[in-house]
């Protein structure tokens, strides 16, 4: 059988290549991928030979090849003797994959995918654990107003994860009135411009007084700076956003250290490895839990693919995803 994947060999260059089938150790799942998802903001960072790729190294040396497609779904192709959680032929999503026609992940990050939820939603739903640790570190409780600046992928996950978890008012922020009216369907109370002169003053008109919790998912030093305007005493921020470059200043003093402001650093790996806790879950409890989410129709994944290519048409969508500062939500069809 032959074996397929997408690589960045160059800046800007993606390419569809023959790769090896892989092996299946005692612990290990292969599957047979159907859909595998674009995280715009990390791979656009890949392909572009961006060097502040990983926080947990001073070495900035752009190397290539690179790989994304972190987020799948498929068909279990075949297990290891360890394995107990799933067998051949079950439908499942994955995370820590890439964008590859059959790949072997550990059993830990292959989840049973019901025959109710689509092979696209599955394929969001690793990505979709990242916006939901986030809010699970800021503590939001039913009630209480919240922002997402920035309403790409992750943003617009966010607003249905806290709609489901009962904040009130949700605020979507986004220069782009198209990406403000897909927050408005997917739960978002209100959708504003953060470029509006009076942006913060309306955020606080909104939530009387100021926002308790935000969803920083741009990664911009001036987004950050800018919801630090609107949020309430003791707000919390949530930084899901990969603030790669620190050529930006803050006004800690007036705007986190005067209002008792809490910057929560929300990458997806600073979680636990193991057993869930208030405010701080495993990524597999997390999917799970989405999972659960969909199933019972809480949220809905699968409706916010806006495109969907073959693996061919790799070269030509990474060329767009370098390009466009506003990428829609892709995904790579393997069957």
């Amino acid at each position: 059988m032959n074996n397929q994947r997408i690589v960045f060999t160059a800046p800007g260059v993606a390419e569809l290549v023959d790769c090896p089938m892989p092996e299946v150790g005692a612990n290990d799942v292969r599957v047979r991928v159907a859909v595998s998802s674009i995280s715009s903001g990390t791979e656009r960072a890949n392909v572009s030979g961006d060097p502040n790729i990983s926080y947990a190294s001073t070495d900035q040396t752009v190397r290539f090849p690179r790989y994304g497609g972190y987020s799948t779904s498929g068909i279990v192709d075949a297990v290891g003797a360890n394995v107990k959680s799933v067998k051949p032929g079950d439908r499942v999503a994955m995370s820590w994959t890439t964008h590859c026609r059959t790949v072997t992940v550990n059993e830990n990050n292959v989840y049973l995918l019901p025959d109710s939820i689509s092979f696209e939603a599955g394929a969001l739903i690793h990505i979709a654990t990242f916006p939901l640790a986030a809010i699970r570190k800021c503590r939001v409780e039913i009630g209480e107003s919240a922002i997402v600046m920035g309403q790409g992928v992750l943003g617009l996950i966010a607003i249905q994860l806290l709609r489901a978890a009962g904040a009130v008012p949700i605020i979507a922020a986004d220069p782009n009135p198209t990406c403000r009216e897909k927050a408005l369907k997917f739960g978002a109370d209100y959708a504003l411009d953060p470029f509006a002169p009076d942006f913060a003053a309306t955020v606080k008109s909104l939530t009387r007084g100021g926002v308790k919790a935000a969803i920083e998912v741009t990664g911009n030093g001036k987004a950050l700076d800018n919801v630090l305007d609107c949020m309430a005493r003791f707000g919390r921020v949530a930084l899901l956003g990969c603030t790669r470059h620190s050529d930006f200043t803050i006004d800690y003093y007036r705007k986190v250290h005067g209002p008792g402001i809490t910057l929560i650093g929300a990458h997806t790996n600073a979680r636990p490895q193991h057993e869930s806790s208030n405010g701080w879950w495993t990524q597999r409890d997390d999917a799970l839990a989405l999972i659960a989410l969909s199933e019972r129709g809480r949220i809905d994944l699968g409706s916010m693919v806006e495109d969907t290519c073959r693996p061919e048409d790799a070269p030509e969508v990474y060329k767009r995803l370098t390009n466009s500062p506003s990428f829609p939500i892709t995904q790579f069809n393997w069957s």
